[in-house]
């Protein structure tokens, strides 16, 4: 009789597939700005470029369009996507909503180890800022975020926010040029009040954190006009 082996299924929804790795490359390079609004990007030279078949990187463009990030035409080049003023706008109160539940949710679950994961974040964070890192920062940024959601409980709203936010994070990569100090100090704002169990505070906090893009988005507009849709007024 065969001798029955215990075995933990795999969880597979963690390991990376070619197409997320292609995914993950070109959403960064695209939020960098090494992608510019306008970009023509070819199926086979992207394939070409990376070491992987076509088929990997075409589902990587189909899941980067229902971002808004590059636009499929057939039998033409597909083209990155200038940045959406409407949709910077659609995406911050979808974050918005999304997360002031999650930090809601966060506090009556926060434990002394969960703070101190989000500290070792900001001092991460602070080191970006130090060295003027702005990919770093806005990894770090997402990270904090992220871990939020995940102490909350809600680790899938991430993902939620993720499909949401291509565009507005453009705006973000774009701001943090002068304000990633702006946006650690929110941080540091925000942790403590998660710290002292001030719900009222952390939700205040993170609702002044995540509305600062509408203050700033006409500036930036205004000094970075070639990466904006110029049919939005």
């Amino acid at each position: 009789m065969t001798e029955q082996i215990k075995l933990r299924a795999l969880d597979m929804s963690r390991v990376p597939s070619v197409t997320d790795l292609v995914f993950a490359e070109l959403y960064n390079r695209v939020v960098d700005l090494d992608l510019l609004p306008g970009t023509k990007l070819s199926e086979a030279e992207v394939a070409k470029r990376m070491g992987v078949s076509r088929q990997p990187v075409r589902d990587a463009f189909y899941r980067l369009s229902q971002q808004g990030f590059v636009s499929i035409r057939p039998q033409r080049a597909t083209v990155v996507t200038p940045i959406s003023i409407e949709a910077v706008h659609r995406a911050r109160f979808i974050r918005t909503a999304l997360e002031l539940e999650t930090v809601r949710a966060a506090m009556a679950k926060m434990a002394a180890s969960d703070i101190a994961e989000l500290e070792v974040l900001l001092g991460k964070q602070k080191k970006a800022v130090d060295r003027d890192d702005r990919s770093g920062f806005h990894a770090l940024d997402d990270a904090f975020h992220n871990r939020i959601c995940e102490i909350a409980g809600h680790g899938h709203v991430w993902a939620l926010i993720r499909d949401h936010k291509a565009h507005m994070d453009r705006v973000r990569y774009l701001s943090l040029q002068n304000g990633a100090q702006l946006a650690l100090d929110d941080h540091i704002e925000i942790l403590d009040a998660l710290r002292s169990g001030d719900e009222e505070a952390a939700i205040m906090r993170m609702r002044a954190h995540l509305g600062r893009i509408a203050g700033i988005i006409e500036e930036i507009r205004a000094a970075h006009s070639e990466y904006f849709d110029p049919d939005e007024s």
